[in-house]
């Protein structure tokens, strides 16, 4: 178990006081049988009212209205959870499933069928022809393996890039490139494993790095915003894979938001009404600790 301290702070910079319309933050993790929250914090200057909201996908989101004007507009989120990693169930893929192509159980479909679809255009087919051949390198059809092979091609073949300005580039514009940040490798996975007729979602939150708990090496992207790729699987669920690392399995991942499509997780959302000149910027800082468990009650 390792019980992780993290805090995301968010300044938005103008040269003259403006006004701010309704901002939505999603900042909160999804609790589960492997996170458990233990505190949570939130500080927004100039204050704001606040009410809290489940998404359609029942993500926690902050809605903060204002009514100050100000030149600065800082969010300040912290929260301590418990984290209970362990290996992804791959052993429980039901039999059907193990190779590709499978169709999914009919009184599934239903409930995965906006997951299964591909969102972005590809006209050309270069996202179908990069899948085959990486199916062809691996030389298996085992759903799994394939999906693994995924993974690993990415990391391999493109170039990891951190990137501050929003939105997340298309797998066309990513493959053209060969390079990324975590969001556009994540939604170039997830586009690539529905061309293989598999259902995924975008999943965005944080990764905390194993070298912080001792490990021999850190990740690419340890102590900073995250973004990954659930992939259904039945009889096993949606299993978390990261190409941005190569890694099968939800060990150094926290979760906040689990969406369709990644302009549905979108950390922080929002305008401010002014000139159109004053923005001067914006800064986001996020840090990742460990910290010591508190000690079992022996009472």
């Amino acid at each position: 178990m390792a019980r992780l301290k993290v805090s995301h702070r968010t300044v938005y910079r103008y040269s003259e006081p403006v006004a701010f319309s309704e901002h939505r933050f999603m900042c909160r993790p999804r609790d589960s049988h492997d996170l458990r929250l233990v505190d949570t914090g939130i500080s927004i200057n100039p204050p704001a009212k606040l009410r809290w909201i489940h998404d359609v996908f029942s993500n926690s989101v902050l809605i903060a209205s204002f009514e100050e004007q100000a030149s600065e507009l800082v969010f300040d989120s912290t929260f301590v959870a418990e984290h209970y990693p362990s290996h992804a169930d791959v052993d429980m893929v039901e039999p059907y499933a193990e190779r590709l192509p499978f169709s999914y159980d009919a009184s599934e479909i239903p409930d995965l069928a906006r997951c299964n679809e591909r969102q972005y255009k590809d006209p050309e087919h270069r996202v179908d022809a990069w899948v085959r051949k990486v199916c062809a390198d691996a030389g298996t059809d085992r759903t799994l393996d394939v999906l693994i092979a995924i993974t690993h091609a990415i990391k391999a073949q493109f170039a990891y890039e951190s990137r501050d300005e929003e939105g997340t580039r298309t797998p066309i514009e990513t493959l053209n490139l060969g390079r990324g940040s975590c969001r556009d490798f994540a939604l170039f996975m997830m586009e690539a494993v529905r061309s293989l007729g598999l259902a995924a979602r975008f999943v965005s939150g944080y990764l905390y790095d194993e070298s912080l708990l001792g490990a021999e090496s850190g990740m690419v992207g340890g102590g900073a915003s995250h973004a990954w790729v659930h992939v259904y699987l039945p009889g096993a669920g949606w299993l978390p894979f990261d190409p941005t690392n190569a890694i099968v399995g939800g060990r150094n991942l926290i979760r906040v938001a689990v969406v369709r499509d990644p302009s549905q997780a979108a950390p922080l959302t929002g305008s401010y009404i002014g000139s159109p000149d004053a923005f001067m910027g914006m800064t986001v800082e996020v840090k990742v600790t460990v910290e010591a468990a508190a000690p079992e009650n022996t009472a």
